[in-house]
């Protein structure tokens, strides 16, 4: 067997493990938000007033991404000094037993107070997880990936987000489906979070037979991690970091309007049935594995930060129209599906492909765990935590009509096209640089 062979094949298991364990991240991470503003603002937030209910549930979800930071700092932190695969197996451990937890927290009216204290916990452990799975899912494949390929393989893991979508929104659709309105209130919601442990054992299993990343595994050869990868990467990346936070903004707020706030928006106000709406999100998911990897494959051809820039532009833009079908479609689900699979199945992909790599590109071996967990963590608070609470707020303020919804999508597309547009203009650390870029990089270092 050729050495190119026996490289290819230890690529794509480590890609796997990556995918499989990113899918289940997810899938119990999302899971939380579909359910946040159809069950847990009845069971555990319960008021007179049905707005401030699901305000409260969501709010929970956003504990979540506020948590997210501190995960990604600490395993950002012990990933780029012990090594990325034990990192991933703890993340795993922890994000799997939440979530089955979650599922067996009782209702307020069972135990009172204590039950959302008992579920804002839990999400809070669910985040602190979340915040180290992503960096070092992503890094996995990245580091293992020929330079010149590294936008695709990146990409790879990022389909464990549409998958666990998929799942999340299935899993709860074919619930609803199947169960009564009572017995899905009842008890049928607990059974989407309790299959969470089989998954995560699987996931565990996958984990355990991958190998450490090349390029750290040289870094510790050298004796070369840091003591604080955290000051070292402020101290050498601040603008950096600042430019991947705003990057950053698009794919969050968009997501969190199509993939959560959407489902609450086509129930409550459109009055299509839950079933219907999940349904529509769950084909937008689908599509969207297709369309992940062939913006990252993409970013390798044309350059990450030009196909990131535009797909800024053009995603933000496309929650007008869409917004706009689902408020004219008169209860139609083709053009209400339609409305939200090509935004968000397609669209949203020329984003959510290439922003691995993107970030990776930011930062070398030494701190790039830290790095890209702290600028994905961090961001997330406001790109991805408040959307929810604000296209809500922003909702009622516009008398139950979309449109401020969409200038704030917008807003944040013209936000992440800018920081994407000057991270084009900035010279990257040389082992983020794929051979045939050199020549021009080093040109564009002179120029600065």
């Amino acid at each position: 067997m050729s050495a190119a062979t026996v490289e290819e094949k230890k690529i794509r298991k480590v890609v796997i493990s990556a995918l499989v364990g990113a899918t289940i991240e997810w899938y119990d991470f999302f899971l939380y938000g579909v359910v946040a503003g159809i069950v847990f603002n009845k069971l555990y937030f319960p008021g007179s007033d049905p707005v401030v209910s699901t305000l409260l549930a969501y709010s929970t979800f956003a504990v979540g991404f506020v948590t997210r930071p501190l995960g990604g700092v600490i395993f950002g932190h012990f990933g780029d000094k012990i090594g990325r695969k034990s990192m991933l197996v703890m993340t795993l451990m922890i994000m799997g037993i939440a979530t089955f937890l979650i599922g067996l927290v009782p209702t307020y009216a069972q135990i009172g107070v204590a039950a959302p204290v008992l579920l804002l916990i839990l999400r809070i452990a669910q985040g602190i997880g979340l915040g180290g799975e992503w960096g070092g899912a992503v890094l996995m494949a990245y580091e293992y990936a020929p330079k010149e390929k590294r936008g695709f393989y990146a990409s790879l893991p990022q389909i464990g987000l549409a998958i666990g979508l998929c799942l999340a929104s299935g899993v709860v659709a074919m619930l609803s489906w199947l169960l009564t309105d009572e017995q899905f209130m009842a008890w049928g919601w607990r059974i989407a979070f309790l299959i969470s442990g089989v998954m995560v054992a699987v996931g565990m299993y996958i984990r355990l037979h991958v190998q450490e990343t090349p390029e750290f595994s040289a870094v510790k050869a050298k004796n070369a991690e840091l003591r604080i990868p955290f000051f070292d990467m402020i101290k050498r990346y601040p603008g950096n970091v600042l430019k991947g936070m705003g990057a950053r903004y698009i794919d969050g707020v968009f997501f969190n309007v199509f993939g959560v706030f959407s489902i609450n928006y086509l129930t409550n106000t459109i009055k299509v049935s839950r079933t219907e709406a999940l349904l529509g999100v769950m084909a937008a998911a689908v599509v969207m594995c297709f369309f992940i990897p062939f913006f990252g494959r993409m970013s390798d051809r044309l350059g990450r930060p030009k196909v990131y820039m535009w797909g800024s532009i053009i995603t933000a833009a496309a929650s007008f129209p869409a917004f706009w079908l689902m408020t004219h479609s008169g209860g139609n689900m083709f053009l209400i599906w339609l409305a939200i699979i090509i935004p968000f199945g397609i669209l949203y992909a020329s984003v959510y492909g290439p922003e691995a790599a993107l970030f990776c590109d930011l930062f070398d071996a030494k701190v790039r765990y830290t790095g890209i967990s702290f600028v994905y963590q961090f961001s997330g608070i406001f790109a991805s935590g408040i959307t929810p609470i604000v296209a809500t707020a922003l909702l009622k303020s516009g008398g139950g009509q979309p449109w401020q919804i969409c200038m704030y999508v917008l807003f944040a597309g013209l936000v992440s096209a800018w920081c994407a547009w000057l991270i084009g203009r900035s010279p990257l650390p040389d082992d983020a640089v794929a051979p045939a870029a050199m020549p021009l990089r080093r040109t564009g270092h002179e120029l600065h």
